[in-house]
């Protein structure tokens, strides 16, 4: 019975495993090395939370392809990511880049949290001042009066 359960366990666990095939592979192991970095950094589109390289995606397989392509066209691995960037939009990188436009989606995070930090200081402050009731126009029974409930209080 003891055996088992490892035995099971052992069944049971997920192995990892790429999804790149053999005929994918290319024979220059340096831009397989090169095309295996930027497919880490690519989304698969269909799945959107693998990369290209995890990916058993027909899209992802063609983006996996692609970058191959482009590798041995002789581009760069900046160049290779901006086509596919151009091609798909930034939506294709799993870490978004943090310049341009993206900036503001970067600090405005940050930026609602100081917000929400000032305003809840704010009203926590503005909840321990006093109560100041208005007597104004009462008569001294009716302060007598109010004196005692706020006391009660």
């Amino acid at each position: 019975m003891r055996a088992l359960f490892p035995t099971i366990l052992v069944i049971c666990i997920p192995f990892v495993s790429y999804s790149v095939e053999p005929t994918e592979v290319l024979s220059d192991p340096i831009l397989e090395e090169r095309a295996r970095d930027i497919s880490k950094d690519l989304r698969c589109l269909v799945c959107q939370n693998e990369s290209i390289d995890d990916s058993n995606a027909s899209l992802a397989k063609d983006l996996r392809i692609l970058v191959r392509e482009r590798l041995v066209a002789g581009d760069s691995d900046d160049e290779v990511l901006n086509f596919i960037v151009d091609r798909y939009g930034e939506f294709a990188l799993l870490k978004p880049r943090s310049d341009g436009f993206n900036l503001i989606l970067w600090l405005s995070g940050p930026l609602m949290l100081l917000i929400a930090l000032i305003i809840s200081f704010t009203f926590i402050k503005s909840n321990h001042k006093p109560k100041r009731y208005i007597t104004a126009g009462l008569s001294d029974h009716e302060k007598r009066e109010l004196s005692k409930i706020v006391s009660e209080d």
